[in-house]
């Protein structure tokens, strides 16, 4: 198995209100070397976390011991840029299992459903709302309902539905990525290729 089941997740959550977060943002470029999906976690937002000393800068929200949680809230258009797959194992080794916002970058999000993180696009007055929610009280928690295709801020009960593709949500339902998709379905296949010409 790839990763864990995501069915649902209750958290807290990350807000990180910016627009256009790039991949070179999320992960620099330098630390792009490896080659498994080991490691990466303490880069994330590198040069947004760090002073070129290493101590870390308060002012940026991981760093903010008040907020928690296996999601990222982003601002609208995250995750742009280059196509790396670094910027999403990196999002996943940190600990996040879902980023919401209101547009994501499509090579982002199919990176991200690769792995095991749930990307939810929200629109842009729910995002709005959520941030709101956070910013009042940092405890707040989202509900991601996969099944039922619904984000919900669990402190006034209000949701919004989301879209997923139909076969990347029975691979996270199951934990699967596209190998062990094929893995599987390996009798069906078996069976399909028996009835075909050599």
């Amino acid at each position: 198995m790839a990763y864990n089941k995501f069915t649902t997740l209750t958290s807290t959550a990350y807000p990180l209100p910016i627009e256009n977060v790039d991949t070179d943002q999320i992960i620099p470029a330098r630390f792009l070397k490896a080659t498994e999906r080991k490691g990466f976690g303490d880069n994330l937002f590198r040069d947004w976390r760090y002073n070129p000393d290493e101590t870390p800068k308060k002012d940026f929200v991981l760093n903010n011991d008040i907020y928690s949680g296996k999601i990222l809230v982003g601002g609208r258009n995250f995750g742009s840029g280059s196509s790396r797959e670094h910027a999403a194992w990196v999002i996943y080794d940190f600990g996040y299992r879902c980023v919401i916002s209101s547009f994501f970058a499509d090579i982002f999000r199919n990176n991200c459903l690769n792995i095991g993180v749930l990307p939810v696009q929200v629109s842009e007055e729910f995002s709005n709302k959520i941030f709101a929610a956070i910013e009042t009280n940092p405890e707040t928690e989202i509900e991601i309902d996969l099944p039922n295709q619904k984000v919900t801020i669990m402190t006034g009960g209000e949701s919004e539905n989301f879209v997923i593709n139909g076969y990347k949500k029975d691979n996270m339902l199951n934990g699967f990525d596209d190998i062990d998709y094929l893995q599987n379905i390996k009798g069906d296949i078996l069976e399909f290729a028996k009835t075909r010409p050599f």
